[in-house]
């Protein structure tokens, strides 16, 4: 199947499904509720639902069965872009072409609908139908790769990052934790349901680690060579942050070359003999797209 796609279909159902999901709370706080909806419903490529359907798929797992995880993982994504815009963290006023959640209700609402949608995230996780053992895991996966030692952490990592250079290392975990973590819940979470073996896992884990870098490389890319049109936000952002990123540590032509090799690398882990006989045509055609996107 075509990623562009296979894509659609999973953008089409995870918003459907998240929208009946928002549709069901009750009216006691309405602009509450409009914020969360507004959020987390803005737009965007729904990439990390689409990796918790993909790694999924490549065991066999039905989509129905991945719904409440691929639902959870984007709860807590829109719940972390909703903050990371806040004032107090990046100041943004743009998402995704958009005014954001704090520029369009306020400071107030932005982090009630942060704090309301990783909440939604776990009463996600708990509807669903997978095995009681399953579900914990993936439970586990999301928290830690949510919090301190991931999202969360690399978030910090980037606050105190700013203005100044740093090492080729610090980068790489930075990444590795603020965009990386979520990205490998993902792959591992929608993995979680087929029951793979501890040598897939292990490969899924490496595929993901380098799809996360290639994907936040070429982020950074983008923020230089970019259509503000497309990518939703102001060319040279991350720049008049004083962000650190690989263009503005390597120069634009060695990232673009180290994002390639992360694909590389990626695309090598999904060819590894404990996925043998596994659909992994979606997980590769992602790991092309980290480094041809335009947004």
């Amino acid at each position: 199947m075509e990623l562009k796609q296979y894509s659609a279909e999973v953008q089409a159902r995870i918003n459907n499904l998240m929208e009946r999901r928002l549709a069901a709370l009750d009216e006691a706080a309405p602009k509450l509720k409009e914020a969360m909806r507004y959020g987390l419903l803005l737009g965007g490529k729904r990439a990390r639902p689409l990796l918790v359907y993909a790694s999924g798929r490549a065991f066999g797992v039905a989509p129905e069965r991945l719904d409440a995880t691929a639902a959870a993982i984007e709860c807590i994504h829109a719940y972390s872009l909703i903050h990371d815009d806040m004032p107090e963290m990046d100041n943004d006023l743009l998402r995704r072409g958009k005014p954001s959640v704090h520029a369009a209700f306020s400071p107030q609402l932005a982090l009630l609908s942060g704090d309301a949608l990783q909440a939604l995230a776990f009463e996600f996780l708990a509807d669903s139908p997978l095995p009681p053992a399953v579900v914990t895991k993936q439970l586990q996966l999301l928290a830690v790769n949510a919090g301190y030692s991931g999202m969360c952490g690399g978030q910090a990592l980037d606050l105190q990052s700013e203005h100044q250079s740093i090492p080729y290392e610090t980068l790489r975990t930075l990444h590795a934790k603020k965009t990386g973590a979520l990205i490998l819940a993902a792959v591992l979470m929608g993995a979680a349901a087929g029951n793979p073996s501890a040598a897939a896992v292990q490969a899924l884990t490496r595929y993901a680690q380098k799809i996360g870098l290639a994907f936040q490389i070429w982020d950074d890319v983008l923020d230089v060579i970019g259509d503000s049109a497309l990518t939703g936000k102001p060319v040279g952002n991350d720049e008049a942050a004083g962000k650190s990123t690989y263009p503005a540590l390597f120069g634009l032509d060695k990232a673009k070359e180290l994002a390639l090799a992360a694909k590389d690398e990626a695309l090598d882990a999904l060819s590894q003999p404990a996925l043998a006989g596994c659909d992994t045509e979606v997980l590769q055609q992602f790991a092309l797209f980290c480094v041809t996107r335009d947004h």
